[in-house]
């Protein structure tokens, strides 16, 4: 899709829209519809083409709860086309913090609290979340005390309670259980994928990962595997594009998964359903959904969905 000044205005009204409803105190969001999950963002990498597909970013809605996992660029304006009311904000998950996954994460948070949030928000992310959290807040320190001031408006920076997170155990709830797996992402250490544990629905995001047999086991059983896949043969296009080519293709193989090894992963852990996202290259001319599917499907006989931006899956 190329982004037009209609399309921008769109989203700007569906943005202003929220914010002029807003939530007064102690009110509790509307209902969030069905429990679903829903990929907001669905392209590898930080470089943006147009309205869609944006950088990583995903929702699962779960008994009216909203869980965010990873805020690539342009997450704000996907989940107002979601048709979430950005006060709900409630959890958020990073699994690395590469910029794809994780450039809008203060712009989400501050852009819900401008739409009148005024609930807790709990804030999960890797070593280093502590540190990007507080580079936020300092660099917008005037823009929330002015708020706070003249709009009288509740603290941001007291709503937002940071986690920082290793494998193992990351939180538990009434209705979920989260842990992380370290995966296999060069050069960064601090990078995992995350398994969300719920009644009767297990989803797991692989994160961005080379070909990391553990994965499997931690992904044993699960109702749905969302997985990161590059497709190699059309990395050429791609590459003929950038300056530091040979650098790029050393990073590509050695930080992430070819689609052949995506389905070895999903027929190894055994899931119901795979569902490719975080596309490498993301757009290829001749890449359609049946051909990232087709590239997969010698290695993995379940069902595959190849994931779009808005694209939902009922839990």
């Amino acid at each position: 899709m190329v982004t037009t000044r209609r399309h921008l205005l769109q989203g700007g009204t569906a943005v202003a829209a929220l914010v002029c409803a807003g939530i007064p105190a102690g009110a509790q969001p509307r209902g969030l519809g069905p429990n679903r999950l829903v990929f907001l963002g669905t392209r590898g990498g930080p470089r943006v083409t147009g309205a869609a597909p944006t950088p990583s970013a995903n929702l699962i809605v779960w008994n009216n709860v909203p869980y965010v996992i990873d805020t690539g660029y342009g997450v704000t304006f996907k989940l107002a086309e979601a048709k979430i009311p950005l006060p709900a904000l409630r959890y958020t998950f990073i699994t690395h913090l590469h910029s794809d996954h994780s450039a809008e994460w203060g712009p989400l948070a501050l852009t819900a609290w401008a739409a009148g949030l005024r609930t807790p928000v709990d804030a999960y992310g890797p070593a280093g979340m502590q540190a990007m959290a507080q580079g936020f807040w300092d660099a917008y320190r005037f823009d929330i005390e002015t708020r706070i001031a003249d709009e009288g408006r509740p603290d941001l920076r007291k709503l937002v309670n940071v986690h920082e997170y290793s494998e193992g155990a990351v939180m538990a709830s009434a209705d979920v259980k989260v842990t992380a797996l370290r995966n296999l992402h060069p050069p960064i250490k601090e990078s995992f994928a995350l398994k969300f544990e719920f009644a009767g629905k297990t989803i797991v995001f692989s994160g961005d990962t080379a070909y990391f047999p553990p994965l499997a086991a931690f992904a044993k059983g699960a109702d749905i595997l969302v997985h990161e896949v590059m497709y190699e043969p059309a990395l050429e296009e791609l590459l003929k594009r950038v300056p530091n080519a040979a650098t790029l293709l050393a990073h590509l193989k050695a930080g992430h998964t070819l689609t052949d090894e995506v389905g070895r992963i999903a027929t190894e852990a055994g899931v119901k359903t795979l569902v490719l996202s975080h596309y490498v290259p993301a757009d290829a001319s001749d890449m359609t959904p049946e051909k990232w599917i087709a590239a997969v499907r010698p290695t993995f006989a379940g069902n595959i969905v190849a994931a779009r931006d808005l694209m939902e899956l009922p839990l």
